[in-house]
């Protein structure tokens, strides 16, 4: 109708005049981007009609923190940032599709090679990234300016020891031990010493755009150094923190799992010995494990229903009765952590009335053929 100007949302004009602030010139033409759940995020045209991306997070208790790991995490990507603001401007990937995309699509070939790119992406990203780390703590600090850092790690142990606790409300006891295996579980999450590598943080499939030139990852609001099995676990289980969580064919998992570690083998070369590997391995899935206790098991209480709605994902039962079977297959066969052992194994026989169906594959390697 003549005379009616488009509204533009206050969140919306908010982060573009913060995004232009931050780079110094005029922003225009925003489209709000989806998967910004803790932060507005566009996608504008700068001065000279460039295609860039603006995120910009909300003052509340986590903003300040995911700000700075995504200004210290985005080089060389990142354009702009502005502190007061809690706006970062970076270059425009455009609109590749993410690993989730191919692994839900119809294409195997496309989805198989996507998903071992992505494992030799990450382990090149940590590779790019080793003997910088405190570079990286200087310009987090930087970012930060006095301001709490974000508080993942420290969640994430939390949810691990309060496992017990979680397991109680399956009408489950606490196995003689389990403390003690869970505060060394837990302890991955504090800043491991050895076999520290830089990550995004939340390497979700559909965190990444697959590109011509390759896996780029998105949403760094979470990055940092942390140990190199916590990434390396996203394969064998596989994704831990994610929607999109299917199976995948044993052998392309290994295959992707093996150029995961050949990357990071060239910063620590005894990541070779596989006795190191796989126990390292085995105690990362045991903290992705017990954790998502901490954020599955309400969802499962309440119902079966997908984890994220609308989206391809299994339900909450489905899923942790899926994480429980994988962990204990491991813990029992390598003779290893045997309180956390005995505490899966009555969780899946707390929950066998739950009656949920086996995880299936991806839509796109349903057919998929290991020879």
């Amino acid at each position: 109708m003549v005379g009616l100007v488009p509204v533009t949302p206050p969140a919306v004009a908010a982060a573009l005049a913060a995004g232009a602030a931050a780079l110094g010139a005029p922003l225009t033409h925003p489209v709000q981007l989806a998967g910004g759940a803790r932060a507005t995020v566009l996608r504008c045209r700068d001065s000279a009609g460039t295609s860039v991306v603006v995120k910009s997070y909300p003052a509340d208790a986590a903003g300040p923190g995911s700000f700075a790991a995504e200004a210290a995490g985005l080089s060389p990507r990142l354009l702009a940032a502005d502190g007061a603001a809690l706006t970062v401007v970076q270059s425009d990937l455009g609109d590749a599709p993410s690993l989730a995309d191919l692994l839900l699509g119809a294409s195997a070939p496309a989805a198989a090679g996507a998903l071992v790119s992505w494992a030799a992406s990450l382990g090149r990203l940590a590779v790019h990234a080793a003997y910088r780390e405190s570079e990286h703590a200087r310009l987090l600090a930087r970012c930060l300016d006095g301001r709490p850092p974000s508080r993942l790690a420290a969640q994430m142990g939390e949810r691990i020891r309060g496992a017990a606790a979680r397991a109680a409300l399956l009408g489950v006891p606490e196995p003689a031990g389990l403390a003690a295996e869970l505060d060394t579980v837990a302890a991955l999450t504090r800043g491991a010493t050895r076999y520290r590598v830089f990550g995004p943080g939340d390497a979700c499939p559909d965190n990444n755009q697959v590109t011509p030139d390759g896996v780029r990852f998105l949403d760094y609001e979470d990055a940092g150094y942390h140990s190199v099995f916590l990434d390396a676990a996203y394969l064998r289980m596989p994704f831990s923190t994610c929607w999109c969580v299917f199976r995948l064919p044993a052998g392309l998992a290994a295959q992707a799992e093996a150029a995961f570690r050949s990357e990071v083998g060239r910063v620590h070369a005894d990541l070779a010995d596989d006795a190191v590997w796989r126990r390292g391995v085995r105690g990362a899935m045991a903290a992705w494990t017990m954790s998502s206790l901490g954020w599955l098991l309400s969802q499962a209480l309440a119902g079966d229903a997908p984890i994220d709605g609308d989206r391809a994902s299994p339900g909450a039962r489905q899923l942790l009765r899926h994480r429980w079977q994988v962990l204990a297959a491991e813990l029992t066969a390598a003779g290893e952590r045997p309180a956390i052992t005995k505490l899966l194994t009555s969780l899946l026989a707390a929950t066998q009335a739950w009656q949920a169906p086996e995880l299936g594959p991806y839509r796109a390697l349903r057919d998929w053929d290991e020879g």
